[in-house]
């Protein structure tokens, strides 16, 4: 029976293989600090966080996230340590979250056995200008292990709760806690949408936050979007999306400009065909299974209000399953590499068990039940990814347009759409245990965060192979057909392109973009193309955001284009001077609020003059890569996901069709 703790009480643990569960209303920073007999950490090594967040026994999440498990083995704890205090934090830097525990709900803070089965929860209440919290500890009682509520916050922030543990390097520590925060944004998979209990198969509608991002990155992030080793949480509140899309309704005739609205608030940019308010229609039933099967997959098994938002739905259950597994995997393997050797330091201490063979006897049968440990961990792994892969055949070919691939029937069958998308593919996610498997990288649309296609380093499957010039041209590839996906999901007219190419080296891989005419200009060069596109973009924000503070947001002048702005920009900062850049960094924050949003193609090395003034930039855009790369990790367990980008088989005129459709249609429109 579960223990409802509150402030100071306290329980005894019957496991010593724990899992901490947390659930707070927005991000928060899940820590760790191991204390001895007087309650004192020994130093920054004692430490678990997302910059360092595995010790001995202990595993805490990598990223800011509204749901996390940590991941404690009670047994694997040095004998030094007496206590393991649960920290949570709010997370700092662009000053967009709440500023304090007081103005969000009270997190709460499970205890449970690997299988799930609580043993004692508390829920932090009575906080106000507190910004950190010890929201647990667990600690030695006369050999035992016991858990305790504290709920001791600090409104001086995770250094003053640093100090008080005892830590003289608090400050700097808290420092790089932040700072390994800040830098996660820019390659997390957000979390996907929540999903029903593991005995209804559909999942429930995604909420519209991006997280880690962001709601969640994708990368999701953020997203976004948390929890470390073990499993994923269920209820994380974002995908790799961007805010902004409701469920999809009923689709008019004709495509509907986007209607500022009268007062207050961002400009509303959700076709008004996705209000429906009504429930959504239950998915589709799948086939009886045979007896002691399970039943076959079915492409659209989730809720939602259309089929693109089941199938959405659909592929971030698949990708929150995948993580799950993989986890639970890794975690059992741990487990038996832990014992075996456990095991063995046990045999080899003892010095009888050195004469004859009954050192060898115990080192075999250590051996042996490594080995059956692990085959049983492998082979439920692979009962679950022969699941996912069934229901990636099904779903695969059901996507439309905006989720498919380019070598995807759907798109020799497209037609330009007469409704707003909501989502976007831009690429594949997959692990090392699961090589055949991937998974679509969806993102909400519109974008509420600024894609970067890194042309710098190398990629970890490819990379070693691509020199830096090619991996330039192959960074502004990848972005062309990113900016064609995003052309050809929306309806005529919707969506309008700028691009910037201070050097004009990108002209060879633009030209399937300039020779079908679908770009607002021709790619600006040189110094003066840059400050005119800035200026122009610029303008439109400030013109945007007055109309809406000041309650004016119908009466933007005649003719004003209301479609969603992309800003392409080629190797950045190539042609910037201070203001520009000053001017992009404006956009960055302020444009997606107003549908203007940014995609970087640029090497972060090239922008190093800058120091530490374009580091908000490239922290708030989702990075990308051209080739293969296991650069993104999710908040939750921390997986490495290996990202692949979405390209245009070679040889294929997909592209150039897909274009010349969208121009034709753009033509009519205008």
């Amino acid at each position: 029976m579960t223990a409802e703790l509150v402030r100071g009480q306290n329980h005894p643990l019957s496991t010593v293989r724990l899992e901490i569960r947390i659930s707070a209303g927005t991000p928060v920073v899940a820590a760790a600090t191991l204390s001895d007999e007087n309650g004192r950490a020994q130093g920054v090594e004692w430490v678990a966080h997302p910059g360092s967040p595995t010790l001995p026994g202990l595993e805490v999440p990598r990223q800011a996230a509204a749901d996390h498990r940590l991941a404690v083995d009670l047994d694997a704890m040095p004998a030094s340590v007496h206590r393991v205090n649960v920290l949570l934090s709010l997370p700092t830097g662009d000053g967009s979250g709440p500023a304090s525990f007081g103005a969000v709900p009270p997190p709460a803070v499970r205890v449970t056995g690997l299988d799930g089965t609580e043993v004692a929860g508390y829920t932090v209440s009575g906080l106000s200008a507190e910004s950190a919290v010890v929201a647990l500890e667990l600690y030695r009682r006369q050999g035992a292990w016991k858990v305790r509520a504290v709920g001791q916050g600090y409104a001086g922030g995770l250094a003053e709760l640093l100090t008080d543990q005892g830590l003289p390097q608090a400050q700097q520590l808290a420092a790089g806690i932040n700072e390994a925060v800040a830098q996660g944004l820019a390659r997390s998979v957000p979390a996907p949408p929540p999903r029903t209990p593991d005995t209804d198969r559909s999942r429930q509608a995604a909420a519209s936050a991006l997280g880690p991002d962001q709601s969640g990155s994708g990368y999701g992030t953020q997203g976004a979007a948390g929890a470390p080793t073990g499993s994923v949480p269920t209820g994380a509140p974002s995908a790799p999306v961007a805010t902004g899309a409701a469920p999809a309704g009923p689709t008019p005739d004709q495509p509907v400009p986007p209607t500022p609205p009268a007062s207050g608030g961002p400009v509303d940019y959700v076709h008004p065909g996705r209000r429906n308010t009504a429930p959504p229609p239950p998915p589709p039933t799948a086939p009886p299974a045979a007896p002691g099967q399970p039943a076959p997959p079915v492409a659209g098994d989730a809720t939602g209000w259309s089929m693109e938002e089941r199938l959405y739905n659909q592929v971030w259950g698949m990708f929150e399953d995948l993580a799950r597994t993989t986890s639970a995997y890794r975690s059992a393997v741990d487990f038996a590499d832990t014992r075996m050797e456990t095991e063995l330091d046990r045999v080899l201490s003892d010095p009888r068990s050195r004469i004859g063979g009954q050192g060898d006897a115990a080192r075999e049968a250590a051996q042996a039940r490594h080995v059956q440990l692990v085959d049983q961990a492998r082979q439920a792994l692979e009962r679950d990814l022969v699941q996912l892969c069934a229901e990636s055949d099904v779903v695969e070919p059901a996507l439309p347009p905006a989720y498919a691939r380019w070598d995807s029937p759907a798109w020799h069958a497209y037609r330009v759409p007469m409704e707003m998308p909501m989502a976007l593919r831009l690429g594949d996610l997959h692990l090392p245990e699961s090589e055949p498997l991937r998974i679509p990288m969806l993102v909400r649309l519109p974008l509420e965060r600024g894609l970067w296609i890194d042309s710098g380093g190398p990629g970890s499957a490819e990379g070693p192979f691509v020199d830096s010039h090619e991996l330039r041209h192959l960074a502004l590839v990848s972005a062309v057909a990113h900016i064609a996906r995003l052309l050809a999901v929306y309806p005529a007219g919707e969506f309008t392109v700028h691009v910037i190419d201070p050097a004009g080296s990108g002209a060879q891989a633009l030209a399937p973009l300039v020779g079908a005419g679908v770009l607002a200009a021709p790619p600006a060069a040189g110094a003066a193309g840059v400050a005119d596109v800035l200026g122009r973009l610029t303008q439109r924000v400030d013109l945007v955001q007055m109309a809406v503070r000041g309650g004016a947001a119908d009466s933007l002048p005649p003719g004003f284009d209301t479609s969603q702005q992309l800003l392409v920009v080629n190797d950045f900062p190539h042609g910037f001077d201070d203001r520009a850049v000053n001017q992009l960094r404006y956009l960055a924050d302020e444009g997606p609020a107003v549908g203007v949003h940014l995609m970087l193609v640029a090497d972060r090395e090239d922008a190093s003059g800058y120091g530490p003034l374009l580091d908000p930039l490239w922290r708030g855009l989702l990075r990308l890569t051209a080739v293969p790369d296991d650069h993104l990790a999710d908040p939750w367990v921390g997986h490495a996901w290996t990202y692949e980008p979405a390209l245009v088989p070679p040889g294929s005129a997909v592209l150039q069709q897909v274009l010349a459709q969208v121009a034709t249609a753009r033509t009519k429109y205008t």
